[in-house]
């Protein structure tokens, strides 16, 4: 992690906890980089970075300041964060309470247009299990078809903000592994999802729900268990 990304994280963290409350006016460049002992160039990075996450705005002539709604604005999930396996854990973990509810919403509420695109997106799947990017962006479709089967859009803008950072790299998982790996992985995958769709279908959300959470819980085995490995080799 670079210095601007340090100092970045530190200003965040602040405006989230309340520390720098909204509308308060940010030391100056040179108090900042006096506090912090880093160059005025990289608190000139660390704070365009607020500002283009609307978290900060520069007032001409008076300074930088907190904005009204920064802490609503302040989380975020970039694409960077989810390439190393603690960060994806976390995600899944959130993902693991959010999805099981989803899935039950989705069997108690969908319509004939929601089970076909929840179908789609399993054939999407099948036909691009060896394509690792393509598989994922499938995934995803496969998810937002359940959120859109909610009938609730706060679920459908969730998913849609999480997008490439819903579905976890295959090849973090399955790094090193050869092609039978991945094949058997594809499989069990499928399973999981087709178990989601057939409750939905059914509109059973208990089964649904459970479908979901089993899925859910699979993954984020899955990656703790490589994580322990990788922690403890051999």
């Amino acid at each position: 992690m670079s210095m601007a990304d340090t100092l970045f994280a530190k200003l965040e963290a602040r405006i989230r906890s309340g520390e720098m409350p909204p509308g308060s006016r940010f030391p100056t460049q040179k108090e900042i980089a006096e506090e912090e002992k880093v160059s005025r160039t990289v608190v000139r990075e660390a704070v365009a970075r607020l500002e283009a996450q609307g978290i900060a705005v520069a007032r001409q002539g008076s300074g930088v300041f907190v904005t009204e709604d920064a802490r609503y604005r302040a989380f975020q999930i970039t694409r960077d964060e989810m390439g190393e396996l603690a960060d994806v854990i976390r995600l899944l973990e959130v993902r693991l309470a959010v999805e099981a509810e989803m899935a039950a919403f989705a069997a108690s509420r969908r319509n004939l247009d929601d089970i076909a695109a929840l179908r789609a997106a399993l054939r999407d799947m099948a036909a691009v299990a060896d394509d690792p990017v393509a598989s994922a962006a499938a995934d995803t479709r496969f998810h937002t078809a359940i959120a859109r089967a909610s009938q609730n859009d706060t679920f459908v803008r969730l998913i849609d903000f999480l997008g490439v950072r819903l579905v976890p790299p295959r090849s973090l998982y399955l790094r090193h592994q050869p092609a039978e790996a991945h094949r058997a992985y594809v499989d069990k995958v499928r399973l999981e999802h087709e178990a989601i769709v057939d409750a939905i279908v059914r509109m059973n959300p208990a089964a649904a729900r459970d479908a979901a959470r089993t899925h859910m819980q699979e993954s984020l085995g899955r990656h703790s268990e490589l994580s322990d490995k990788m922690r403890h080799p051999g």
